[in-house]
């Protein structure tokens, strides 16, 4: 791993690529600490100290999650880069529905960033209509958009009111984002890695210090003053055991995969006779990665927030209650969220997975798979498998997604420490982080480097091996695999419970 990591230093431009990325990275946490001018978030921060709710797994704390701590802040960035990812489900669907942007997204790069344009203009309308509700609201009923919260206790949070106040927030706050957003293109087109995906990790890691302080702090509660979030040293290290076993589990089945083989026929080029081949083609469990979370996240706290907002802003009450129909810690926020992973699993398949032109490509190479028929057969098989297999990986998303909810209802652990016990925030920091090393790797092995993902690097890591190169063959692996998982959970909860019963 170190020398990997010399490695990349050595390469030139894969040298500039990582100072670029990471002087983007450090701007972009720079303006998640500049307040807005006439904010007073501490006011805000008191309030959310004093209820135990920091970071808490309410609409605010997830929301604050995604903006790495920007929005208690009152920062400039504080709108973080959601409106963004919003625009970007919105087009994404229309393309379904209408073949004028159906057939733009086909037509190659020029398509892509028309596609791209219009995106962007409809995240700065997004901003704007977010922006300015969200500093009307809290300049004329904060207590409604934060329940129990008090100006007259806590201070108020926007000091200088007025029309031209709150012009002024709404462009910085637009002007924030917007700047997220460019920051973010940057990396992706001359960094490492996807710039979007890269902010929202930065923004959540920035909160593991914070958790791990309060972690720490849950094993030195004084004799006599327990509550229900105090760990004893066995449950401590059972905690820890799980966190390692639940970041196992995602690394192992985000590069999980089935191997359809593919033989080649023999063929003629040129003079020369080349005997047949065999292959493989590789389809990921998880073929969607960390994107359904995103989408899923973003939609459903896009209508919460606006009609919180609405209400907050206008003081009408009935925007109140509908933003609280679907509150996560509801039975019906996990259903909806379930739903919604599951459908943008098979949604961005259907977008990124051709098994018609695989198969066509298959077939002008003379590859076939044993006991599939070349051409329209070939794809339905793979549609079929690619099916079952997104099933698989979209249970795995929705199942390690709501894993800190369970920890934070059954067993009070404080919801900033069980965020990374799995949970939206870790899917997606693992998913980037893996991708990230991906593209690294890419970089190392095209210049005869060993990497960080390579088997040689890997070799004598018996643990790390079996998880970088998991490969599910046919279905008996899969089930092997979910049997495994699960079995190492059920372990987990036996052992938590046990602890608690009789120690």
């Amino acid at each position: 791993m170190i020398s990997a990591l010399i490695n990349c230093f050595k390469i030139r431009e894969l040298r500039q690529r990582i100072l670029f990325t990471l002087s983007l990275l450090f701007v972009a946490r720079i303006g998640c600490n500049i307040p807005i001018p006439g904010v007073d978030p501490s006011a805000l921060k008191a309030f959310f100290e004093s209820q135990k709710m920091l970071g808490g797994g309410q609409l605010v704390g997830l929301y604050n999650l995604f903006t790495g701590g920007a929005f208690l802040k009152g920062a400039v960035f504080g709108l973080g880069v959601m409106p963004y990812i919003s625009a970007s489900i919105i087009f994404q669907l229309l393309g379904v529905m209408m073949p004028s942007l159906a057939k733009m997204q086909q037509e190659g790069e020029i398509g892509r960033q028309r596609l791209m344009q219009y995106t962007r203009y409809l995240t700065l309308v997004i901003c704007i209509i977010q922006g300015g509700l969200l500093i009307m609201a809290l300049t004329n009923y904060p207590d409604k958009l934060f329940p129990g919260f008090d100006p007259a206790v806590y201070g108020p949070i926007v000091i200088h009111k007025g029309l031209g106040f709150a012009l002024i927030c709404t462009f910085l706050l637009s002007t924030g984002t917007m700047i997220l957003t460019w920051l973010g293109d940057q990396i992706t087109q001359r960094g490492i890695g996807n710039g979007i995906s890269l902010l929202i990790t930065v923004g959540i890691l920035s909160g593991l210090p914070q958790s791990m302080v309060l972690f720490g702090k849950m094993f030195y509660t004084p004799l006599g003053t327990e509550s229900a979030g105090h760990l004893g040293w066995l449950q401590g290290a059972l905690m820890i055991t799980l966190l390692f076993v639940v970041i196992a589990a995602m690394v192992a089945v985000t590069q999980a995969q089935r191997k359809v083989p593919v033989q080649y026929a023999s063929r003629v080029v040129g003079s020369k006779m080349y005997s047949g081949q065999s292959s493989f083609l590789p389809l990921k469990v998880n073929y969607s990665g960390v994107m359904p979370v995103i989408f899923a996240s973003a939609l459903l706290m896009f209508p919460q927030q606006l009609l919180a907002y609405l209400g907050a802003a206008f003081g009408i009450s009935v925007f109140q209650k509908w933003s609280m129909v679907i509150v996560q810690g509801s039975m019906s926020y996990y259903i909806i969220y379930g739903i919604l992973v599951l459908g943008f699993s098979y949604f961005w398949v259907s977008i990124m997975f051709k098994p018609l032109q695989i198969a066509d490509d298959l077939k002008k190479n003379g590859g076939y798979i044993p006991g599939v028929r070349p051409g329209s057969p070939t794809a339905q098989f793979l549609d079929y498998v690619m099916t079952r297999l997104t099933l698989a990986g979209a249970i795995f998303l929705t199942v390690i997604a709501l894993f800190p909810d369970i920890l934070y209802f059954l067993y009070k652990i404080p919801y900033r420490v069980a965020l990374f016990f799995g949970g939206t925030g870790t899917l997606i920091s693992v998913g980037v982080l893996l991708d990230t090393l991906r593209q690294l790797e890419t970089y190392l092995l095209q210049r005869n480097y060993e990497g960080f993902l390579s088997k040689r690097t890997m070799r004598g890591k018996a643990l790390a091996a079996q998880l970088q190169e998991l490969t599910v063959s046919d279905d008996k692996g899969l089930r092997l695999l979910w049997i495994t998982v699960s079995g190492l959970f059920i372990l987990g909860f036996v052992s938590w419970a046990c602890q608690a019963i009789f120690f």
